[in-house]
C-alpha cells in the first residue's frame, strides 16, 4: 500500500503516516493488556468493578462454552445487550472461540431483531434479563437458526452489598418467566473452563463482525468487518487521538496502565461506542464506566453527568446530541467536570455552534472525527491540538488512509480540491463488504488508480489546506427549484439562534418547486419562540431557497440509540399528514 501522502502542512505532530503489525486477532488487544496489567480495572458498572485479568478469565471461559455447544470458526454469534460490563467478556468470548459476533440494537423491536437474526444466520444469543428485552428475545428468534439463549443479569455486576439489597428490594430488572432450555451467564461462566480453543485465524480475511448499519435511510444492512480491520483501526485510532498539551508541544498518546478514564455512554453494539470507547479504552489498559442508560436522571442525563465527577472521567467520546444534553443541562455548573481532558465527536456532522458553547461551558476540548460502520468507524479525524484543529471539518485521513472527492452520478470521476461530490475512502479499515449482499457491493465500491474504495454517500470537499468538509448526506439532499440544498447547511444556521437546542431539517415533495425546506426543531429548556422568529432569522443569513418554508416545534426530535437525529422518521410523518390530509 502507498504512504499516506495527504497534502497538508497541518499534519498533526507524531502521527506517523503508515502503521503496520495490525494483522492480527481482536481478541489479542485483551489478551495483550490483561498480560501487562491484570490488576487494573476494565469496567466499572454501578460501583461493581471488573479488573483485566477478571475480563479475560470470563471471555475465556465464554470462547470454552461457546466451542463446547457447537460453535465453530465463522460461526455468528449475537450480543442483545445494553452497556453491561457484561458487554466486553462476551465479545472478546465471542472471537476466541472463532465466532463472528453481530452485535444488536437493544432497543429493536421482535420484528427488527428476527430480521438481523435470520439475514446473519446467528446461532447463539446473548440477551439481558429483563422484564422487556427477555421477552423481545423470546419473539424474535423464532423461524431462526438461534439454537441457544444466554440470559445475562445485573446482580453478578454489582457490588456485593448492592447486589444483595437490590434484588431484596425488587430494583434488579429480571423477566417474569424464562423459557425451557435458556441459560444464565453466571451458571455458564461457572462451569465452563478457562480454556479457549485454538482456533486457525487469517486476521486479514477472517471476520470478527457484521455490524449492521443503513437503518436511518433504509433496510439495515450487515457490514462485514475482519479483524484486521478493527485491529487497525484501534491502533491507527490510538495514534491520532492525542492529549493536547502547551501551545506550541506537540500532543501526547494516552497513557497506559489505569491513568485514564473513559464514559461509556455510547452504545457498545454501535461501531462508535464499539472502537472509540470500548476497545481502545481495553488497549490502553483504562477504565471504562459503563453507562446502559444516557437519559437516566431528573432531569434526563443527570446521571451521566454524575458518573463523570466520580470516576474522574478523562475521556469523552459522543455523537453531537450527547455534547448538546451536556451544554444544556439546567443543573451543568453543579458538577465538576475538570477531570475531562479530551473528547472526540461524531456518528453525525458536529455543528460548529454547539462545539463552542460545549467548550465554554465545560472548559474542555472536543475535536470531530468521520467514519462509518463501514470503515470501522474510524477513517478521519482533526489533529488533536487546536491550533490546527478547524472547526466545521473532519480533518485529514487517519494513517494509511485515503480519501477521494468523486463525481456524484459514476463515483469513477475525481473533482479537483474545492468541488463537492462523494467522499470515498481507501484503507486497510474497509470492511469486506455487506453480509450476503453482492448487488450492493458492486454499487458501493470502486477501483480508482488501483486501489479499492468505498462509496459514503456523503458529500462534501476537500479545502485549499487539505481539510476534509462534510457538506451532507447524498440522499437528505433537498432540490428546490433545480438547486441544491443541503440539511446541514439549513442547520448550522438554525444552532446560531440562541433559543435552538436541537435542529432537523427535511425536504418535502412540492408540485411547485420540487422539493420544499422544513424545519424541526426542539428549543432550549425554558425558551420559547415563534416560528415567523425562526424563519427571520434564516431569511438574514440563507438563500431564499435555502430558507425553512415551514418551522415545526417538537419537545424531543427522533433520534437513534447512537444520537443521530432521524430526518427520515421526521419526513415520513409529514408525508404521513400530507396523504391523510388528501383523503379527507
Amino acid at each position: 500500500m502507498a504512504a499516506n501522502n495527504w497534502l497538508t502542512a497541518k499534519w498533526p505532530k507524531g502521527v506517523p503516516r503508515e502503521i503496520s503489525g495490525f494483522e492480527k486477532s481482536l481478541f489479542s488487544i485483551l489478551d495483550e493488556t490483561a498480560d501487562k496489567y491484570p490488576k487494573e480495572v476494565y469496567t466499572v458498572f454501578n460501583g461493581g468493578i471488573r479488573t483485566y485479568a477478571q475480563v479475560r478469565d470470563t471471555a475465556d471461559r465464554i470462547a470454552w462454552f461457546l466451542a463446547d455447544s457447537g460453535i465453530k470458526k465463522g460461526d455468528r454469534v449475537a450480543i442483545f445487550l445494553p452497556n453491561l460490563a457484561h458487554y466486553p467478556a462476551v465479545f472478546f468470548g465471542i472471537l476466541k472461540a472463532g465466532g463472528v459476533c453481530v452485535t444488536c440494537n437493544p432497543l429493536y423491536t421482535a420484528g427488527e431483531l428476527n430480521y438481523q437474526l435470520k439475514d446473519a444466520g446467528a446461532r447463539v444469543l446473548f440477551c439481558m434479563d429483563h422484564p422487556q428485552f427477555y421477552p423481545t428475545t423470546i419473539k424474535a428468534i423464532k423461524e431462526t437458526d438461534v439454537e441457544t439463549v444466554v440470559i445475562c443479569s445485573v446482580k453478578s455486576s454489582l457490588p456485593p452489598l448492592k447486589a444483595f439489597l437490590g434484588g431484596l428490594m425488587g430494583k434488579i430488572p429480571k423477566a417474569e418467566h424464562y423459557e425451557p432450555g435458556h441459560l444464565f451467564f453466571d451458571a455458564v461462566v461457572a462451569s465452563a473452563r478457562p480454556e479457549p480453543p485454538a482456533v486457525d485465524l487469517n486476521p486479514a480475511e477472517d471476520l470478527a463482525l457484521i455490524i449492521y448499519t443503513g437503518g436511518t435511510t433504509g433496510v439495515p444492512k450487515g457490514a462485514a468487518l475482519t479483524h484486521a480491520n478493527i485491529v487497525f483501526d484501534v491502533h491507527a485510532l490510538d495514534q491520532w487521538m492525542r492529549i493536547p498539551n502547551e501551545p506550541g508541544e506537540a500532543p501526547e498518546q494516552l497513557k497506559r496502565g489505569g491513568v485514564h478514564s473513559f464514559l461509556g455512554v455510547l452504545p457498545m453494539y454501535h461501531s462508535f461506542g464499539m472502537t472509540i470507547v470500548m476497545l481502545w479504552s481495553c488497549l490502553t489498559a483504562s477504565r471504562l464506566v459503563c453507562i446502559p442508560d444516557p437519559r437516566a436522571g431528573n432531569p434526563p442525563f443527570t446521571e451521566v453527568l454524575k458518573a463523570v465527577e466520580k470516576y474522574r472521567t478523562t475521556i469523552i467520546a459522543g455523537v453531537p446530541t450527547i455534547f448538546m444534553a451536556f451544554t444544556n443541562h439546567p443543573l451543568l455548573k453543579k458538577f465538576d467536570l475538570s477531570s475531562v481532558v479530551g473528547c472526540g465527536s461524531g456518528g453525525a456532522p458536529l455543528p460548529v455552534e454547539a462545539a463552542k458553547q460545549f467548550e465554554a461551558k465545560t472548559g474542555s476540548i472536543i475535536f470531530e472525527c468521520y467514519g462509518l460502520s463501514e470503515t470501522a468507524p474510524l477513517a478521519t479525524a482533526n489533529p488533536s491540538d487546536k491550533e490546527n484543529r478547524k472547526f466545521g471539518s473532519v480533518g485529514f485521513p487517519v494513517s494509511n488512509t485515503d480519501v477521494k472527492i468523486l463525481d456524484m452520478d459514476t463515483g469513477t470521476k475525481e473533482l479537483p480540491r474545492g468541488d463537492d461530490g462523494e467522499i470515498a475512502i481507501s484503507g486497510p479499515q474497509v470492511m469486506q463488504g455487506y453480509w450476503n449482499k453482492p448487488e450492493e457491493n458492486k454499487e458501493v465500491f470502486r477501483d480508482v488508480e488501483g486501489r479499492r474504495y468505498f462509496l459514503t454517500g456523503d458529500i462534501g470537499h476537500i479545502d485549499d489546506e487539505g481539510y476534509i468538509i462534510i457538506t451532507d448526506r447524498k440522499k437528505d439532499m433537498i432540490i428546490v427549484g433545480g438547486f441544491n440544498c443541503y440539511p446541514r447547511e439549513v442547520e448550522e444556521v438554525l444552532y446560531e439562534h440562541p433559543k435552538v437546542a436541537l435542529a432537523a431539517v427535511v425536504g418535502i415533495p412540492d408540485p411547485r418547486s420540487g422539493e420544499t425546506v422544513n424545519a424541526f426543531v426542539q428549543l432550549v429548556p425554558g425558551a420559547t419562540a415563534e416560528e415567523q422568529e425562526i424563519i427571520d432569522f434564516c431569511r438574514e443569513r440563507l438563500a431564499g431557497y435555502k430558507r425553512p418554508k415551514t418551522v415545526e416545534f417538537r419537545d424531543t426530535l427522533p433520534t437513534s440509540v447512537v444520537g443521530k437525529v432521524l430526518r427520515r422518521v421526521l419526513r415520513d410523518e409529514v408525508l404521513s399528514r400530507q396523504k391523510d390530509g388528501d383523503k379527507e
